[in-house]
C-alpha cells in the first residue's frame, strides 16, 4: 500500500500567522481603548474580590500542593498566596469568572474577554519579580504593557467570536479564552512571531472545553472555573513553547487530523473584521456587567423586572402570566424550565433571575443560593413565565452597528388587568451607556475593594486606578503588592 499523504512540512495557517502578526506588530493608539482597558481592570479585579467570599471558589484557590512556596511568584490579589504562573493564571482566572459578573461579548460566540486578564496579570507579575530580583535581564513590564495585552486579547477573542459559532459544535467559550491568552501571553514573555505561531498551533491541537458543563441536565460548577483553566493552560503552553517546544503548522487546516475537519465540520474560520482591522474594536466596545450578576442575555429582562417591581411587589400571587420577548440567544442560553440544581443552573435561568427581581427588587450573587432558591414563590412565579422571540430584536443583536440586547416584560394579573410593557434595549454596561455606566462601575470597584481590605488601602488603590497616566507608569508587581492581605 502506498500512501498518498505528502510528509513536506507546510507554511503555517493563515490564521496563526495573522493573530502573531496582530501581536507582535500591531501598536494600539486609542486613548479609548486604553480608558476602557483601565477600568475593564478595575470591574475585572474587583469582581475577582467578591468571589473571594464565597467557599465554593475560594477551596479551589492556592497552590496544587498544600504550603508549596514559590520564589518570585505571582501573587493572587485578595490572598497570601504566591504561585508559579500557571497556577496563579488559574486562581485569578477562577476568581475573576466565579460570579459571572466580569465583563461579555456577545456575537455568533459569546465570552468573556477580561477572562484573559488571569493569565495576563500572573505572567506579567512573575516575569516583574524575577527581573526585579536579577533572574532576567530586562525592564519590569509596567501595567500599561498589561493593558496592551488586555486590549489585543479582547480583539482576538473578540474577532474570533464575530462570526464563528464553536457552541453550535458543542464546544465552550473558553478555547477562545485559551487561544487569546497563548497569544499575548507569549508575547509578554518575550516570545517572537515564530513563537507566537508555534504556541498557537499548540492551543489549537490541544483538547477543547465540551459546553456539557453549562447546560442541563450537567449545568455545574465547572462553568465557574473553567476559564481560569483555559487562562493558565495558555500560560503552560507558552511557557513550554519557550523552551523550544516544536509548533504544528497546519494545526487548523490538515485535512482528517486538524481542528477544522475534527472539531469545526470542516468548514474555516469565517473573519467578519479582516485582521489587516484588528486594532481595539472589542475593547472599545465590550460590556461591562455593572448593575446584576447575571448571564448577559438577560441584563436588560432583569433591568425590566426591577422597574416592574414597584408595581407587583404586593401583587406577585395574583400575576396570571409573565411574557418576555427576546432574541434568538437568550432562548438557546436561558430560557429554562423544570428544576434548577443548584447555583450554575439558577444564573442561567431567564425565568428564575426575572422572579427574584419581581418577588425582591434586586439580584445578588447570593439569591442564587439555596437558601433564597427555597423560596416557593419563586418556582411559582417560574412556571408562569414564557420567552418568545423577537426576531427584530435578534437582528439588532447581531446588528454590528447596534449590538443591542433587548428585552421586553408583559405582567398579566389573573383579575385581567395587564400592565404596559416595559422594554430596555441596551443594559447599563453597554457601550451606548458608558456615560450613565462608569461612575456605577466605580462604585462597584469600591465596593468590591472594602469587602477584602482596610480602607487606608482602598483609597490607595482607586486612587491609582483612577490615574491613567500613573497606573500606566507604575511596575506591575507594585501594583499587585496593593492587593495583597
Amino acid at each position: 500500500m502506498i500512501s498518498h499523504i505528502s510528509n513536506i512540512r507546510p507554511q503555517p495557517d493563515q490564521v496563526l500567522v495573522d493573530i502573531a502578526d496582530y501581536v507582535a506588530h500591531r501598536s494600539i493608539h486609542s486613548n479609548l481603548a486604553y480608558d476602557t482597558a483601565r477600568n475593564c481592570l478595575m470591574d475585572t479585579l474587583g469582581c475577582g474580590l467578591e468571589a473571594l467570599s464565597y467557599p465554593a471558589c475560594s477551596k479551589l484557590l492556592g497552590p496544587i500542593v498544600p504550603g508549596t512556596l514559590v520564589p518570585n511568584g505571582a501573587k493572587v490579589p485578595g490572598t497570601r498566596f504566591q504561585l508559579d504562573p500557571v497556577q496563579a493564571a488559574f486562581n485569578i482566572g477562577t476568581m475573576i469568572r466565579w460570579l459571572d459578573f466580569n465583563d461579555t461579548w456577545l456575537a455568533a460566540e459569546w465570552g468573556h474577554p477580561s477572562d484573559n486578564l488571569g493569565g495576563i496579570l500572573a505572567t506579567a507579575d512573575w516575569l516583574s519579580r524575577n527581573i526585579v530580583a536579577g533572574n532576567v535581564d530586562r525592564e519590569p513590564l509596567l501595567m500599561r504593557e498589561v493593558l496592551t495585552a488586555m486590549i489585543k486579547a479582547h480583539e482576538i477573542q473578540g474577532c474570533l467570536a464575530l462570526e464563528n459559532s464553536f457552541n453550535q459544535v458543542g464546544l465552550d467559550h473558553v478555547l477562545l479564552v485559551k487561544i487569546a491568552s497563548t497569544a499575548v501571553v507569549t508575547h509578554v514573555l518575550g516570545g517572537s512571531r515564530d513563537q507566537i505561531i508555534d504556541a498557537l498551533s499548540q492551543a489549537w491541537v490541544d483538547g477543547q472545553a465540551l459546553r456539557t458543563y453549562r447546560h442541563a441536565p450537567n449545568t455545574g460548577s465547572r462553568k465557574s472555573w473553567a476559564a481560569g483553566d483555559a487562562t493558565s493552560r495558555a500560560v503552560w503552553l507558552a511557557l513550554i513553547t519557550l523552551k523550544g517546544e516544536m509548533g504544528y503548522p497546519s494545526a487548523l487546516t490538515a485535512k482528517t487530523w486538524g481542528f477544522y475537519d475534527v472539531l469545526f465540520q470542516g468548514r474555516p474560520f469565517k473573519l467578519q473584521r479582516p485582521v489587516e482591522q484588528w486594532d481595539s474594536y472589542v475593547m472599545e466596545n465590550v460590556l461591562f456587567k455593572i448593575s446584576f450578576p447575571a448571564e448577559f442575555h438577560a441584563q436588560t429582562a432583569v433591568e425590566c423586572a426591577m422597574q416592574l417591581h414597584p408595581l407587583v411587589r404586593e401583587r406577585i400571587a395574583d400575576i396570571k402570566k409573565i411574557t418576555i420577548r427576546t432574541h434568538e440567544a437568550a432562548i438557546r442560553i436561558i430560557d429554562k424550565q423544570g428544576p434548577l440544581n443548584n447555583p450554575a443552573d439558577r444564573d442561567h435561568c431567564m425565568q428564575y433571575m426575572v422572579a427574584v427581581a419581581l418577588i425582591f427588587g434586586r439580584l445578588t450573587a447570593a439569591d442564587y443560593a439555596d437558601a433564597v432558591a427555597a423560596d416557593s414563590r419563586i418556582d411559582r412565579l417560574r412556571d408562569k413565565i414564557i420567552c418568545v422571540e423577537d426576531p427584530q430584536f435578534t437582528r439588532d443583536y447581531h446588528d454590528p452597528e447596534k449590538r443591542a440586547i433587548s428585552n421586553a416584560v408583559t405582567v398579566e394579573f389573573t383579575g385581567g388587568q395587564k400592565l404596559p410593557e416595559v422594554m430596555v434595549e441596551y443594559p447599563i454596561g453597554h457601550k451606548r451607556r458608558r456615560k450613565e455606566g462608569m461612575p456605577l462601575l466605580e462604585a462597584k470597584f469600591r465596593i468590591n475593594l472594602a469587602r477584602r481590605f482596610p480602607a487606608k488601602q482602598q483609597q490607595a488603590i482607586i486612587d491609582l486606578c483612577l490615574d491613567q497616566k500613573k497606573l500606566e507608569a507604575t511596575a506591575v508587581n507594585q501594583f499587585v503588592d496593593m492587593f495583597v492581605i
